[in-house]
């Protein structure tokens, strides 16, 4: 404050000086070293904003059930008009029973319409902005290291792979570190190879989270690893040793990432296709590219993007596998999902049944009767197109049609087809889910070696 009276023409040349020193000091402490304007001091990083991340408040869950060929077209319709009704799927046939995601802004005229043309419904979900929050909330901590690696947490990307990493010290007699190639966005796409150092064994190669948002997916991966290397259990023990295993637990580590960063129900890659991001990586295979079950638009969930293997994490695991299809004596793939408890085999472009559809079917009939042995919970098993709906692209039906790989199976993991939950299954899952897999894989594995599939 100014005390005494200074006439008009100096109290105005004062104010200026003033604000030119306080310019100056402002644009000093923003100046290079090669300015020579702050020579003294190492110029400060300008923070940037933490991630805006996706919100679900109030978003509700509705499961409708199809009663008319004009429910399904009603619903299909309203899919291409409303991108404020994400869809768990496609309308497609006469009783079906379809899970919808309705934002907040649009629970109204959602209601409306299903009362409106008397669509059976219920609410699974009346805010799925709680099941993110408590989600997240069992993610493990910044600073958890690898040695503090469990099952009773969810792990963002940087921590599986430091665990990968670790084990590749520790037990380099057995583990190997592989590296596909860098995703779109440049992240590394990690996994191990597990060999015990018999010779001329078969390998199983074990794909997992293709879709960003199946948490669960890359959990059971790590837990596979970890029975494979870690169990006293003779009959795991000698399932480890009985082949050679090749495990990533996330091929789409973009996405991923960005369920942890960005939206918990991410599921694409995060390739930019104007106003819109990414490609359904499971769409994408050169196997019958794009004749069902895929979008050509890329603001849908399930675009199969701009051509037949565009995208860099298909080409990764392409050339991986055809590269080692032969020296690695590949004979099983394994793709790890969630939900709705599935074991599926190839195909699922069409209704046209593999070579082997019989083995395969009487083989997952044993792996879901296992599951139902140890847990109680109800897998259903069968072909793709049988089982779940029409896709084609997807990482199954290249393995087996192009690659050759005879014993082909795809999992949907927990929870249940109506399940509530969605694809945020809480952390107290992760081990029983993972566990009935691992139980059910190691009945493929011996059920195929019984009929000669490994020799």
């Amino acid at each position: 404050m100014i005390h005494q009276w200074i006439p008009k023409p100096l109290l105005l040349l004062l104010i200026i000086a003033i604000l030119s020193d306080l310019q100056e000091s402002k644009a000093a402490s923003f100046c290079s070293k090669e300015d020579q304007c702050a020579v003294d001091e190492e110029v400060k990083q300008i923070a940037l904003p933490a991630p805006i991340q996706a919100r679900y408040d109030y978003t509700r869950i509705y499961q409708v059930e199809l009663a008319s060929d004009e429910h399904v077209r009603i619903f299909q319709a309203l899919e291409l008009a409303s991108d404020s009704c994400s869809f768990m799927g496609h309308a497609r046939v006469v009783g079906q029973k379809l899970t919808i995601m309705v934002t907040a802004a649009k629970v109204a005229d959602f209601d409306d319409l299903v009362h409106s043309y008397n669509v059976t419904h219920r609410v699974l979900n009346h805010n799925f902005q709680s099941l993110i929050d408590a989600n997240y909330r069992e993610v493990a901590p910044p600073g958890t290291t690898p040695d503090q690696f469990d099952w009773k947490r969810y792990y963002p990307l940087e921590n599986i792979y430091a665990w990968l990493e670790s084990l590749a010290k520790k037990r380099s007699d057995v583990v190997s570190l592989v590296d596909l190639g860098a995703s779109t966005q440049g992240l590394p796409i990690k996994g191990v190879r597990i060999a015990f150092g018999k010779e001329n064994l078969t390998s199983v190669f074990v794909e997992s989270g293709i879709h960003a948002r199946e948490w669960i997916a890359p959990a059971t991966a790590t837990y596979f690893i970890d029975q494979l290397l870690n169990s006293e259990d003779p009959a795991i023990q000698e399932l480890a040793r009985s082949q050679n295993w090749l495990i990533f637990p996330t091929v789409n580590p973009d996405g991923y990432r960005y369920t942890f960063e960005g939206d918990r129900m991410w599921r694409k890659n995060r390739a930019l296709f104007g106003i819109c991001r990414g490609v359904d990586l499971n769409r994408n295979f050169p196997f019958h590219w794009n004749v069902t079950g895929a979008s050509g638009d890329p603001c849908r969930y399930d675009y199969s993007g701009p051509s037949a293997g565009s995208e860099l994490e298909t080409q990764r695991i392409v050339q991986f596998l055809e590269q080692h299809i032969q020296s690695d004596r590949i004979r099983t793939f394994i793709a790890l999902h969630s939900y709705s408890q599935m074991i599926m085999f190839p195909y699922g472009h069409s209704a046209k049944r593999v070579d082997n559809y019989q083995d395969l079917t009487e083989i997952g009939q044993l792996a879901a009767q296992r599951i139902k042995d140890l847990s109680g919970r109800i897998y259903k098993s069968g072909s793709i197109y049988e089982t779940i709906y029409p896709s084609a692209g997807g990482s199954k039906d290249w393995a087996h049609g192009h690659l050759k790989i005879p014993i082909t199976f795809s999992y949907e993991l927990r929870g249940p087809a109506d399940s509530e939950d969605l694809f945020i299954l809480s952390a107290k899952e992760i081990e029983p889910t993972a566990g009935e897999a691992f139980a059910s894989l190691q009945t493929i594995v011996q059920e195929a070696g019984k009929r000669g599939y490994y020799q």
